[in-house]
């Protein structure tokens, strides 16, 4: 977005105070894209002259108080983001939009001012309460047992896969014994 001067807002909106073209001509003459630019500082000038035309250099940061204050006014005499913008001397009517977007999503708290940046570093570690897992006896040994046939699986598809032919004689030779077993019986 092209940033403009303030002697430029001022020529401009002098030229269509006091000229004879509309937004649109006026716009088009020194190529500013969409002419309610033009018209947002016309606006700006008439609702709080000078000061509507100058660009801020910082962010203003605005209490929760005032924040409220803004969007009652809007809710209780239907005033347009506009209008309560032009009775606050805001000159963005977009901020009463974000600000009433906050409040209906989360609450007032989300209106009061953030801490930017990263956390620091505190010198405590931070304790976290874990939730305390109570476990039956016989839970647990059914547990351990699990991780033990795990554990067991695991190494047996290492050794698989290390000398997968060792691992077939190995099984092989244990199935042929264990049917010799089973018929003698």
């Amino acid at each position: 977005m092209t940033k403009y001067n303030e002697e430029f807002k001022i020529k401009l909106v002098t030229e269509y105070l006091h000229g004879n073209l509309g937004y649109k001509l006026l716009a088009k003459k020194y190529n500013i894209p969409s002419r309610t630019t033009l018209q947002d500082w016309v606006r700006a000038y008439k609702t709080l002259g000078m000061e509507g035309l100058k660009r801020k250099n910082m962010k203003e940061a605005y209490s929760v108080h005032f924040k409220l204050d803004t969007i009652q006014f809007m809710i209780e005499t239907g005033a347009s983001y506009q209008e309560t913008a032009d009775q606050f001397r805001l000159n963005n009517p977009s901020l009463i939009f974000r600000w009433t977007k906050i409040v209906n999503e989360q609450g007032i708290e989300g209106l009061k001012p953030k801490s930017k940046g990263q956390p620091s570093m505190s010198k405590k570690p931070n304790k976290q309460k874990k939730e305390e897992i109570k476990l039956t006896h016989e839970e647990l040994e059914r547990e351990n047992e699990l991780l033990r046939l795990e554990n067991a699986y695991l190494k047996k598809l290492r050794a698989f896969r290390e000398n997968p032919s060792a691992f077939h004689e190995k099984h092989k030779q244990r199935w042929h014994s264990n049917s010799k077993k089973k018929g003698s019986d």
